[in-house]
């Protein structure tokens, strides 16, 4: 055999032997990343083989499954009430992928979860039976938060303080997941993406504002805890108007005739006086304020309830102008409603903050729990002193003060109104808040909301956290404490 023909048998040896080890590599080493791979078009006909799994709010499936008819997807996902639990489920769609509790407990609901396989289906390849997930929701909170929401834009949470558990949680406006379950639904998709007000946004966890005066109950609880003041009922040392420390601006008060100057916490907390809560924060200074909300949740990365919530900002690297302005929750200040829920969700537990979750078990097809979990899971943010204090000029607010139309007849009621800024200049339509808690001593039954309104279409003279958010509120309150 000449050179020439040995050179060529080489070489064409090593490029079989090439050729097998990529084959072996593919096969042997990127078989699973292949499989999981999102594109790949067999890993999205095995999910859609079966009915899917449901999601279960009370005892009761508020999604559902259909078989498709044609093409190689031989189910599709469908929900009952879709708009209504929108801001619970998310999607589960054929073409876009999956969102919220669909997407977080996506493998459990399609069967390709490994703790639902046997054995023996491991063995055989063998697609398992979908298993479900069990979610705290509250039916008849949820729908009266979504009903009292309307057409208004904006979001409700509301939450078991002593346990953590969610009862509601809704997103205005909605949209039912069932029209863009399938692969045909391209215009109503393009539809929901166009739509500026964002209906795909779940606001409740994902959308922090500024939260305006809402945000005067961390700063209280920043007040007594650092003995800045030691009870409510103490006269602070806050001039009526006051001036932002180092420049020539005047904050003023909504009410020019209300006793804000000197005034106690309560006092301020009831008519929301600006000018004392600038003046503690200023007084308190930037690290301890930041101190207290982070006890509270904000500035924490990651806050999953499963789903991740979006991070509630307290922010740093203030002048003392600045830090007075966070002091009424503006700046630079943001706040989701579950992180407002749960200020007075601890307030309302004594001081202790429970874990918030929206589900409370994921199981096999056979009921069996795959994973729990568990209610109380808590953690200390201020003395049980604070809280009962706190609570207390949360009581007067609604009985005597902003929040009047959060009452509720034969219930202990506490609240904090909040009116924020949107906007440069507060040129946009200001955003409506209402924060609170209810208990009902004879049954023991309570609940902690926070409602957000955005936009209403009310005229901004009539914007107001006790107009516009505290009457969704007390309905999810009186729907909670009769469930």
């Amino acid at each position: 055999m000449n050179r020439t023909i040995r050179r060529a048998s080489v070489f064409c040896l090593l490029l079989v032997l090439a050729l097998l080890g990529r084959a072996t590599w593919v096969q042997a080493y990127q078989a699973r990343a292949l499989a999981d791979d999102d594109h790949n078009r067999r890993k999205t006909i095995a999910q859609y083989a079966q009915p899917l799994g449901d999601i279960i709010v009370a005892g009761s499936p508020v999604t559902g499954s259909k078989g498709t008819r044609t093409g190689d997807l031989a189910y599709k996902r469908t929900y009952t009430q879709g708009e209504l639990y929108a801001a619970v489920t998310g999607y589960s769609s054929q073409a876009y992928g999956a969102t919220l509790l669909e997407g977080v407990y996506s493998h459990v609901l399609d069967g390709t979860d490994d703790r639902l396989k046997s054995p023996l289906d491991v063995a055989t390849g063998k697609q398992a039976a979908p298993g479900g997930v069990l979610t705290t929701i509250d039916p008849d909170v949820q729908k009266a938060a979504y009903e009292a929401l309307g057409d208004d834009k904006g979001a409700a949470v509301a939450i078991d303080p002593g346990t953590g558990r969610i009862l509601g949680m809704v997103s205005t406006p909605s949209y039912d997941p069932s029209k863009i379950s399938g692969t045909t639904d391209g215009d109503t998709w393009r539809k929901l993406l166009s739509d500026p007000d964002k209906p795909l946004v779940n606001r409740a966890l994902r959308q922090p504002l500024a939260p305006g005066s809402t945000f005067k109950l961390v700063v209280a609880s920043a007040a007594l805890e650092n003995g800045l003041y030691s009870s409510v009922d103490e006269h602070t040392d806050s001039p009526d108007p006051y001036t932002l420390p180092g420049t020539s601006t005047v904050l003023k008060n909504e009410s020019a005739s209300a006793p804000c100057e000197n005034a106690t916490l309560r006092t301020a907390l009831q008519y929301s006086c600006n000018n004392v809560f600038a003046k503690v924060a200023a007084d308190l200074g930037e690290d301890e304020v930041r101190a207290m909300a982070e006890k509270f949740g904000f500035n924490t990365e990651k806050t999953d309830v499963p789903v991740r919530a979006s991070k509630s900002v307290y922010p740093s690297g203030m002048d003392k102008s600045s830090t007075a302005l966070t002091g009424i929750g503006q700046f630079e200040v943001t706040a989701t409603p579950m992180q407002m829920a749960m200020v007075s969700a601890a307030l309302a537990n004594g001081g202790e903050l429970a874990a918030p979750h929206m589900v409370s078990e994921v199981t096999d097809s056979e009921g069996n729990a795959l994973q729990k979990f568990a209610d109380g899971d808590t953690k200390r943010v201020v003395s049980a002193s604070t809280a009962e204090q706190l609570r207390s000029a949360m009581v007067t607010v609604v009985e005597q003060g902003t929040g009047t139309n959060a009452r509720i007849d034969g219930a202990e009621v506490g609240g904090k109104t909040g009116t924020a800024q949107n906007g440069v200049g507060n040129s946009n339509t200001p955003y409506a808040w209402f924060t609170s808690y209810a208990k009902d001593e004879s049954t023991g039954k309570e609940v902690a909301v926070a409602v957000v309104v955005e936009d209403s279409g009310s005229a901004r003279s009539e914007v107001s956290g006790n107009g516009l958010a505290a009457p969704i509120a007390q309905k999810m309150m009186k729907a909670a404490l009769t469930r």
